[in-house]
């Protein structure tokens, strides 16, 4: 019974031994990332093929998305190897990096800067994009931090506040780049582990509030970003300006019906849907694989979020809180960033700058995200040891 209510994922006949890592969690990351590279290919041939920086090579995106792959599968399994106390033990370092990194990015000279934001670091073979970084740290900070502070959490000036400090700098880093959307699945997702870490209910609230409050005065300080929240609730009023990304994507939504119009033959990737390899890529999947394609990536999604929170939850039972607060966190951020991105596609929320986690081309979010993979695998499988007496 036990197995069923925490979804070990793997059936097995008698007497054969449990499998050592939740391989249910792992195939379904291995085909989101399959998947991805297939879509990524079928999504950028057209701007491949018109762009000189590709050489007109239709599979350079392709090539540069499998190199990618193949570095997150090598890190992943690297990153698998090692034991959940020593990134406790280097959490507060590993966050302290990537805010110097974030500050780096935003010095003239060493960021760099593509369509007026400044997100990049550039490290002459590749570039290094800071924010994505900062989710994995955030998610090992605040589950430290949470650790730590258990006992005074519920206290705002000794547990909370300091946390919320902490916050508003990497928050204002992150608006700076600007990288509104990196900073909105920060905010969660650190926010989202202090709460599941006993923050009082009557703080999580205000935060909250707080939160929106903020949130409203960033968007009526910007015109920009004013034209953004409001652009996508009618797109056709302004179809071939602020609705331009998102009429195109609704489009593509549209021709897929319900078994899509067939791998490669997307007419909105041809130079109509911008960002089609990256920010909207679920659009040319639902227009070339249909709802049913669709309905698959999402499934597989949450399928990924259960088995983190089930996972979670084996950590708590064994008295791993920080395990159990990191398997969580994992969960609320990939959970989150993918609810953005696929609200995003289907007209339901603003345009956000967030890719599909596991499937968008990118080489710093495909890589990040995959370790994130790897530390929830690996909370699995130290759950699994510790139920057997073979670790402490």
């Amino acid at each position: 019974m036990a197995s069923l209510v925490f979804g070990q994922g793997n059936t097995r006949t008698a007497g054969a031994p449990a499998p050592e890592y939740d391989r249910s969690l792992a195939w379904a990351a291995l085909l989101l990332v399959a998947f991805g590279l297939v879509m990524v290919y079928s999504a950028s041939i057209a701007t491949s093929e018109a762009s000189r920086y590709s050489g007109h090579n239709p599979a350079f995106f392709l090539l540069r998305h499998g190199l990618f792959l193949s570095l997150a599968l090598a890190a992943a399994t690297a990153v698998f190897l090692v034991p959940l106390r020593y990134w406790q033990q280097g959490a507060p370092w590993f966050f302290a990096g990537c805010f110097v990194l974030l500050v780096l990015v935003l010095i003239p000279g060493i960021g760099r800067e593509v369509n007026g934001a400044r997100r990049w670091l550039n490290l002459g073979i590749a570039t290094v994009q800071p924010s994505e970084l900062m989710k994995l740290a955030v998610v090992l900070y605040a589950a430290d931090y949470t650790v730590r502070k258990h006992a005074v959490l519920k206290n705002f000036k000794r547990g909370l506040l300091p946390m919320l400090v902490v916050m508003l700098a990497v928050a204002w880093l992150l608006l700076r780049e600007p990288d509104f959307g990196a900073f909105v699945v920060v905010a969660v997702t650190a926010f989202g582990i202090l709460f599941l870490g006993g923050m009082s209910g009557r703080h999580f609230a205000a935060l909250v509030g707080m939160l929106a409050l903020g949130f409203a005065a960033l968007v009526l300080s910007s015109p920009y970003r004013m034209q953004r929240i409001f652009g996508f609730m009618d797109p056709w009023s302004d179809a071939f300006g602020k609705g331009y990304q998102l009429s195109h994507a609704l489009i593509a939504f549209g021709r897929g019906e319900w078994l899509g119009v067939g791998l490669g033959a997307s007419v909105e990737k041809l130079h109509y849907l911008p960002e089609a390899h990256t920010d909207f890529l679920l659009a040319v999947i639902a227009e070339e694989l249909g709802l049913v394609g669709v309905v698959v990536v999402i499934a597989l999604f949450v399928w990924v979020v259960m088995r983190a929170f089930a996972i979670g939850r084996q950590a708590v039972m064994r008295e791993r809180h920080f395990h159990a607060l990191v398997a969580q966190g994992i969960g609320i951020w990939i959970g989150f960033q993918s609810l953005i991105n696929m609200g995003v596609n289907m007209g339901l929320l603003p345009t956000k700058g967030l890719t599909l986690p596991l499937m968008s081309f990118g080489g710093s979010g495909l890589i990040v995200n995959s370790v994130a993979i790897a530390v929830l695998i690996r909370i699995d499988w130290e759950n699994r040891q510790l139920a057997r007496g073979l670790i402490a």
